[in-house]
């Protein structure tokens, strides 16, 4: 390597003169190929940490894969000596194979339990066995069924109108958005608009949430959609409905739940209180990221009514008999016969064909019948309740780890489905297609990025759209190629156009349809997240088609830029060589090279703070740090591109050679590069709201 020509970045130097030219110097090599093995490692860990983590572990249901291959078949007899040896064939070995320490089942029919099983451990360490009429779990948002119950309770006193504006219940505002309120109506339906709240939505015994009425009232996150036309799950929406509750009914939630849900149906094992009563306590299982691993503490969910809360699965039993039959069970009776099926047939219909959002309970219709119920997840606890209203049969399943890869929620699916393959079958699947010709063109309407409707739009977070866009794309048949739902083993699915614009999967019963206005795809989803998340089109200033690489690109110019700065002085005093630069041009060259530093220090901040944040505790801790990394990002990535323009004006001015100048030119573009997804995706300003 000859210093001044091969690295345009480095200083120009004026060699010394030697009798023969100096040998390269082999260590130079080591340098360079730990600069790529840097940027390697930074771009690894950017998308690891931000990509897949947003929307696990925060009391929500998220999309998991569907089962094995579809097929006809007769169905069995629903009864208990049948449903347990399917359950001893089916979860003791993929608990164990999963890393998941227990689980519990119960299936209801007829008004009566047909079985309540547990499996595995409720405490590895102290080897305790799941009790499924004892241990309590998390059902995570599952825990919203219970606070829908409550607010139809609410709307039978007539102390709620389902379509007044939510203001009317509050003591604080909910903003308008195009001149239209939220109601509970919309708020049941998750199409009041929101964006994603999570400060302060998991926290965890030490570390502590405020109450959620103070949460509520802390921050109203921005209205990114006019109610009532997007479906965008949200756990502020949920909790604020609790909080109508509370306020129209003069009673703390929990106490209200306890009172007027849970004592008239016998949930002598269930709560909304956090922490735990002391007497229920010693019931609870403990909670695990793997089984292989220490549990993590009690969890606290700062939405409390959105999934705080903590049941046996014998208590879930009478919950769903009780919905079953239209609100009563054992003559108690929390709801109205003509309002429960008001909660259970009014559907909103945002994708068709796909499921619909009822009010509050969501459709995973299934072999043709219909299904209503509720999935949730907190960071350990995994849970799904499925109701099949027509057979009058209800399926509940939790577990108290996420597994390895995230296997809970591949199982409580897996469940599902091979339990309506078993005993509600439907038709076989088939191959039939629309008209020739026109599913390549149908698939090739869909290619581009996507964003979920789910989504951090006004603040930092806003960054974990820029990694988790799906990209759709026509596949080398014309077929399309939809990477938002992986199958059960991880691989793409066989998506086979049936109607005009919907698909479906011949390996599972998803389906995936697109709504068409004016000849354009304007949003899709699937069936097992249409009644509360659809995609949408990414913008193509915000799409990570264009900025992922940019952004990896501008990654290796700024740690290249670095390391070769350090490397270059090594090399003067190697050979001899003194600097050309002197003076201003020397000065822009360096804080250009100490500005370069800053972006690294402060991205690399981001990161560690994010994948803390997505990984950990949401709670108001973080606070601190994440003001401090807005501030220096406004001023080190503002900063950095004034110090990148200035260099190369200056590196123009002397008529150093092309590749200096190339490389001024490709800083600049670096440091721009990282100013404008700061400034796309929020990651510049003085707040924490989140």
């Amino acid at each position: 390597m000859n210093i001044g020509t091969t690295a345009p970045h480095e200083e120009r130097t004026r060699p010394v003169r030697h009798s023969a030219a100096p040998p390269e110097p082999r260590w130079s090599r080591w340098v360079l190929w730990g600069a790529v093995a840097v940027v390697v490692s930074v771009v690894s860990t950017l998308a690891t940490s931000l990509g897949p983590a947003f929307g696990s572990g925060l009391a929500t249901e998220v999309p998991a894969p569907t089962g094995s291959a579809v097929v006809a078949g007769q169905p069995r007899e629903l009864t208990p000596a049948d449903v347990d040896a399917w359950l001893d064939g089916f979860l003791p070995t993929a608990l164990a194979t999963s890393d998941i320490a227990g689980a519990a089942v119960v299936v209801v029919r007829d008004g009566e339990v047909v079985t309540q099983r547990g499996f595995g451990l409720a405490d590895v360490a102290a080897r305790t066995p799941v009790d499924p009429a004892r241990t309590l779990f998390r059902p995570g948002s599952v825990s919203k069924l219970v606070t829908w119950t409550a607010v139809m309770q609410q709307v039978e006193q007539g102390t709620i109108d389902l379509d007044a504006d939510i203001n009317t219940y509050l003591d604080f505002q909910v903003p308008e958005r195009d001149g239209g309120p939220v109601t509970m109506r919309t708020i049941m339906t998750h199409t009041a608009g929101f964006e994603e709240q999570v400060r302060n939505l998991i926290g965890v015994e030490g570390n502590p949430v405020p109450p959620y009425d103070e949460i509520l009232r802390h921050w109203v996150p921005e209205r990114i959609y006019a109610a009532g036309t997007t479906p965008a799950y949200s756990n502020y929406a949920t909790a604020l409905a609790g909080y109508v509750v509370e306020r129209v009914s003069g009673e703390p939630f929990a106490e209200y739940a306890q009172k007027h849900v849970f004592d008239p149906l016998g949930m002598r094992d269930s709560t909304f209180e956090q922490p735990l009563p002391a007497a229920m306590a010693a019931s609870m299982s403990r909670g695990y990221l793997v089984a292989s691993a220490s549990p993590i503490p009690f969890e606290l969910v700062g939405m409390s009514p959105a999934g705080s809360m903590s049941s046996a699965p014998a208590d879930m039993a009478r919950f769903m008999l009780a919905h079953l039959q239209d609100g009563e069970l054992d003559g108690q009776r929390i709801l109205r016969a003509e309002t429960a099926r008001e909660m259970h047939d009014t559907a909103l219909d945002t994708v068709p064909p796909l499921n619909r959002m009822r009010l509050g309970f969501f459709e995973s219709n299934i072999n043709g019948r219909e299904v209503i119920g509720h999935g949730g997840d907190t960071n350990a606890f995994h849970s799904a309740l499925h109701l099949f209203t027509a057979e009058d049969t209800g399926l509940y399943v939790v577990m108290n780890s996420t597994g390895r890869d995230g296997a809970a929620g591949v199982l409580r699916t897996r469940l599902f489905t091979e339990f309506a393959d078993r005993y509600f079958p439907g038709p076989a699947l088939t191959a039939d297609r629309v008209e020739p010709g026109t599913s390549a063109e149908h698939a090739a309407l869909m290619a581009g990025n996507w964003s979920s409707s789910r989504r951090s739009d006004s603040n930092f977070l806003a960054l974990t759209d820029l990694l988790g866009q799906v990209s759709v794309s026509v596949g080398p048949d014309g077929e399309l190629v939809a990477p938002v739902l992986p199958g059960a083993a991880g691989q793409p699915r066989r998506w086979v156009e049936v109607e005009p614009f919907v698909w479906q999967d011949l390996d599972s019963h998803e389906r995936l349809a697109a709504v068409i206005e004016d000849g354009e795809v304007v949003r899709f989803s699937v069936d097992m997240a249409a009644p509360f998340l659809v995609w949408e089109r990414t913008p193509a200033a915000r799409s990570s088609a264009l900025l992922l690489p940019l952004l990896y690109a501008s990654l290796a110019v700024l740690v290249l830029t670095v390391l070769m700065w350090p490397g270059a002085v090594l090399l003067r005093r190697r050979y001899g060589a003194s600097a050309e630069l002197s003076g201003v041009p020397r000065l822009g060259y360096r804080v250009s090279r100490l500005a370069a530093l800053a972006v690294l220090v402060v991205l690399a901040g981001w990161v560690l703070t994010l994948n803390a944040m997505l990984t950990g505790a949401l709670t108001d801790a973080f606070d601190p740090l994440v003001q401090t990394l807005l501030a220096l990002s406004s001023v080190v990535f503002v900063a950095a591109l004034v110090a990148a323009a200035g260099n190369a004006v200056l590196t123009f001015r002397r008529g150093r050679r092309w590749a200096s100048r190339l490389w001024a030119v490709a800083l600049v573009l670096a440091t721009a590069v990282v100013l404008w997804i700061a400034f796309a995706f929020h990651m510049l300003g003085f707040g924490a709201q989140y």
